[in-house]
């Protein structure tokens, strides 16, 4: 069991740097070098429900994808009883579609010809009209998605990013399929691709930068309140500590003289700053707060942040950002994978900033939780007609 309280990273010397403030050039910040403060890293249960209450989707996502990329989009279902460790479902697929009614059609067919016919599986009518919905969902916002793609290649240091990596976040940004394929080709003003789509060194390339597009969230945050107000406002990160959550003396002054220097956006060129300093931790952390935001879920395993740390120039030990800047990250530890969500996007264990594309896993949602009412409804019915029959049978012995 993970204890409530853990250390991230401990003092390493007593070392102490000069760092002139951005906003006040005759000011100066003397504070301990970042990778000498002590983060403690706290569980924040709200936000960890807030990814259990999506494991039932994605489980049941994972195995209508299973099925999808089947031939005919058909399956035997003892075929995908043996695939059980691979989809993470740790029930037997019966009971995991008696628990799950709607998602599929169970029919006899023959495996081989001459063969004795076997149960096979495949996606009911309701979640046909659901994924074709979906793909209206996904052309309404393609403009999104593009300049989703767009701004991950702004981001990187040579704005060109691996097609493989981007196919392996798609979920996480609400890219469909075959965007590579049959997206792409259709915005040559702005990505021109490497090589060929499907091979391992194949390249997506940014053509030309649109400025628009070089807008980060807290730069247009800010722009939106100055335009409200009239006062013009600096850009800079929300930040607040959940409740019962406190930071050290020390921490709480690095904080507030980190939070006072300027905002770096992370589409500027960085290549001259010193990877250790202020400002490249200022930078690192809107890139990562950029990258969440673009994400559907405004939330991301670490592991798969990680394979862009030479893309978008993350240290080794990038992980502690999220740890460090507990008022603006969480570094979740649920189901032992570490996950770093943004705090603004959510009000307890509810998201509150969602992206347009999650519409498609609203629909998804709503088929599932339709598909309990029934069973619960016959469920409810069966103890009815169970406690009838025992009644009766008193009534019989009773004569």
């Amino acid at each position: 069991m993970l204890p409530k309280t853990r250390t991230i990273s401990s003092y390493l010397h007593n070392h102490t740097t000069i760092f002139t403030s951005h906003t006040n050039p005759e000011t100066h910040l003397q504070v301990r070098s970042i990778s000498s403060l002590k983060v403690v890293w706290r569980k924040d249960r709200k936000l960890d429900q807030a990814i259990e209450n999506d494991k039932q989707y994605k489980l049941c996502a994972r195995v209508v994808k299973e099925v999808l990329n089947e031939p005919g989009q058909a399956i035997p279902l003892r075929y995908l009883e043996k695939r059980r460790e691979r989809l993470r479902l740790n029930i037997k697929v019966k009971t995991f579609l008696s628990r799950n009614p709607g998602l599929f059609d169970i029919y006899y067919d023959r495996i081989k010809p001459k063969t004795e016919p076997v149960k096979f599986l495949r996606i009911s009518d309701r979640l046909q009209q659901i994924l074709e919905e979906g793909n209206g969902i996904v052309m309404e916002n393609e403009p999104l998605i593009v300049s989703k793609l767009c701004k991950l290649l702004m981001m990187s240091k040579d704005k060109v990013l691996s097609a493989d990596k981007l196919a392996h976040v798609k979920r996480e940004f609400g890219f469909p399929n075959d965007f590579m394929v049959n997206l792409v080709p259709k915005y040559p003003q702005y990505f021109r691709i490497l090589g060929f789509p499907g091979e391992e060194k194949s390249f997506l390339e940014l053509v030309s930068w649109n400025p628009e597009f070089a807008k980060s969230v807290i730069e247009r945050r800010a722009e939106e309140e100055s335009n409200l107000t009239g006062i013009r406002v600096r850009p800079n990160f929300y930040y607040k500590l959940p409740s019962g959550f406190f930071l050290k003396r020390e921490m709480r002054e690095w904080v507030r003289d980190w939070m006072e220097l300027d905002y770096i956006s992370p589409y500027e060129d960085v290549s001259q700053l010193d990877q250790a300093s202020q400002e490249m931790e200022k930078r690192t952390v809107g890139v990562f707060h950029e990258l969440l935001s673009l994400s559907i879920f405004k939330r991301i395993p670490v592991p798969i942040l990680g394979k862009f740390s030479d893309e978008y120039r993350f240290s080794n030990a990038f992980s502690n950002v999220f740890t460090r800047h507990s008022g603006i990250f969480y570094l979740s530890l649920k189901g032992g994978i570490k996950t770093a969500v943004l705090r603004e996007a959510y009000k307890d264990d509810e998201m509150i900033d969602c992206d347009p594309l999650l519409e498609i896993k609203d629909k998804f949602v709503e088929l599932l939780e339709e598909g309990w009412r029934e069973r619960k409804e016959q469920l409810q019915l069966q103890m009815e007609e169970v406690k009838k029959d025992k009644e009766r049978m008193a009534m019989g012995n009773k004569e």
